[in-house]
């Protein structure tokens, strides 16, 4: 670590923490990330040989400590009581950030796999209570390897597959990177992002409105921004490109007299047909693998 050269306490602390990427490794470990594997994807832009490095910086100056792994090989991770201690701190970083440095989402900021490592753990699969529903959300803006997403929520634990799990899906989401990041970072409201046309909703009933309960805001997103250049929640980006747009109401309505014959108390049907843009449909050229790759939360 470099040093300030000075016997500041402050300057001693900002020497450990203002490292790059330890804040965002405390914040994890804060929220409860444990494994190596976790860390990493609160961290996708650092390599794993540099979250290593932080991670042994981190327990050398008694901040973290490393345990073996319960039941399978490797190690998991936890903050000690001078960990701990940072959590303030970055709570507090956390809410200077959402109400003074929140602006205009940057190209660089737009971050697919931290967005879902973010909606992995705030999603609330008990929203659908006891019955299984495979919510999938395509992002219309994405390459076709990267659009489409299931997060299979049963009894209230959540999967999320990058490949199709094979169950009937329930509820269809299309929208675009940058809206979701808006939602969840308390730009805009899942109603306003919906009736905008930044986020198109069809499949059963009951999925449908349990839509709102499911899909909620990050935990800082209830601070207002100070800033005057604020996002501006109703601009047109928030919306879903035309085609994508026009392709989501072909699918609802070649959905809806499907569904309509479906009781909420009945088994699931698969709908129809996905939200998604045509073109990146076309261009998917996976199959259903046998053993699809989950996320296990």
């Amino acid at each position: 670590m470099r040093s300030y050269g000075q016997f500041c306490p402050v300057a001693k602390a900002a020497e450990l923490f203002c490292e790059r990427w330890t804040a965002l490794i405390l914040r994890d470990l804060a929220s409860g990330a444990a494994r190596f594997s976790e860390l990493q994807r609160g961290v996708p832009a650092a390599s794993p040989t540099l979250l290593a490095r932080r991670l042994q910086q981190l327990e050398a100056e008694g901040v973290v400590e490393r345990r073996a792994a319960l039941g399978r090989r490797g190690w998991t991770y936890h903050l000690t009581a001078a960990g701990r201690d940072f959590e303030p701190v970055i709570e507090g970083l956390g809410i200077w950030g959402q109400r003074w440095a929140r602006r205009e989402l940057a190209a660089h900021e737009l971050d697919l796999k931290l967005l879902l490592w973010a909606l992995e753990r705030s999603v609330r699969p008990e929203a659908f209570g006891a019955r299984r529903c495979v919510v999938k959300v395509t992002f219309a803006d994405q390459p076709a390897r990267m659009s489409e997403w299931w997060f299979v929520n049963d009894h209230g634990q959540l999967e999320m597959c990058k490949d199709d799990p094979g169950f009937d899906v329930d509820l269809y989401l299309g929208t675009t990177l940058p809206t979701i990041i808006r939602v969840y970072r308390g730009d805009v409201t899942l109603a306003h992002a919906i009736e905008r046309g930044g986020i198109q909703v069809t499949g059963l009933g009951w999925a449908r409105r349990a839509l709102s309960r499911w899909l909620l805001p990050g935990p800082l997103a209830a601070v207002k921004s100070m800033r005057r250049e604020a996002p501006e929640v109703e601009r047109d980006a928030n919306r879903l490109p035309l085609a994508a747009r026009q392709a989501a109401m072909r699918s609802s309505a070649a959905t809806t007299a499907g569904m309509a014959r479906s009781a909420d108390s009945m088994p699931a049907r698969r709908a129809a047909s996905p939200i998604a843009v045509p073109s990146a449909r076309t261009m998917r050229t996976s199959v259903i693998p046998k053993k699809p790759k989950m996320i296990r939360r």
